[in-house]
């Protein structure tokens, strides 16, 4: 973690039981200020329950959780005005057009209305605010959503799960306001179980299995760790399929089916989150 940052989260043997079960067994975590931190793990890990605690909607069983310094028990009406929050169920009014849904959001937290428009701009709704939820698609839902959270100039931004099922363009769309946000100062405690997610935005990852955590660090430091699992895969004229270490023992192979013109493709495969994850679990993140 970055030691020049002032600590936004900070989670010390947090443990979450529900009769006797762990769904979360003593995290311990910091997420810096100002980052991208990535909660990576399959569902039921216990993603979404670390961020009702963090969010004060539900009490631990052991450990400590604060945010902005404060015991997440205890939050005020202040911590929460500075907390955005996008979880599975929208919370949307389908009745109800994208404007007026945020101004309802608005009005019960006493957030100014003038700053809608500006934000459905940001986030490419404005053409639409006149638009029913109901009539809304996957993908315009999930950035109305976004919008609500960030509602009030969030400090902290709670998101779970936020580009699933959509379409790649979407996704990188909601990537680029994720990193507009960190370039504000925003902190972002994003929730996925898509790897190439978690490499592509954020700064930090933790890797959640069966509510323990089991890797964490930069994604990049992460997958250099497993370098291990670095293939070049080659398939041959005769179409046998090969996967050799990608390193100098395997120059000699490579060499000699080079020379008797017998690779019809070769090409390699780094380690990816994703694969460290299976290295130390067996199982993929889906």
């Amino acid at each position: 973690m970055d030691q020049e940052r002032n600590v936004c989260i900070r989670a010390d043997r947090l443990s979450v039981r529900f009769t006797d079960h762990p769904i979360l067994d003593h995290l311990s975590f910091e997420v810096p200020e100002g980052t991208v931190f990535g909660l990576l793990g399959p569902s039921g890990a216990g993603k979404t329950t670390l961020i009702k605690v963090l969010t004060g909607q539900l009490c631990q069983n052991e450990g400590k959780a604060e945010v902005f310094g404060k015991d997440t028990r205890r939050l005020t009406a202040e911590e929460h005005r500075k907390i955005g929050a996008m979880l599975d169920n929208y919370g949307l009014y389908e009745r109800l057009s994208v404007y007026e849904n945020l101004a309802f959001y608005a009005d019960i937290y006493s957030i100014p209305r003038r700053g809608i428009p500006d934000i459905l701009k940001s986030i490419g709704l404005y053409e639409a605010r006149k638009t029913a939820v109901s009539k809304l698609s996957k993908g315009m839902a999930n950035r109305l959503s976004l919008a609500r959270a960030l509602m009030g100039q969030a400090k902290l931004l709670f998101l779970d799960e936020p580009t699933s099922g959509l379409d790649p363009a979407t996704t990188r769309e909601i990537h680029d306001i994720l990193l507009q946000q960190r370039k504000k100062g925003t902190t972002v405690f994003l929730t996925t179980h898509n790897m190439f997610e978690a490499e592509s935005i954020c700064d930090y990852v933790v890797l959640l299995h069966r509510g323990n955590i089991i890797e964490r660090g930069r994604p990049v430091d992460i997958c250099r760790k497993y370098d291990h699992l670095n293939k070049l895969h080659i398939t041959l004229t005769d179409d046998t399929e090969l996967a050799l270490d990608n390193n100098r023992t395997s120059a000699s192979a490579v060499k000699e089916f080079l020379e008797q013109g017998r690779i019809r493709s070769i090409h390699s495969s780094e380690p990816t989150l994703e694969t460290a994850f299976i290295e130390l679990t067996g199982k993929g993140l889906q």
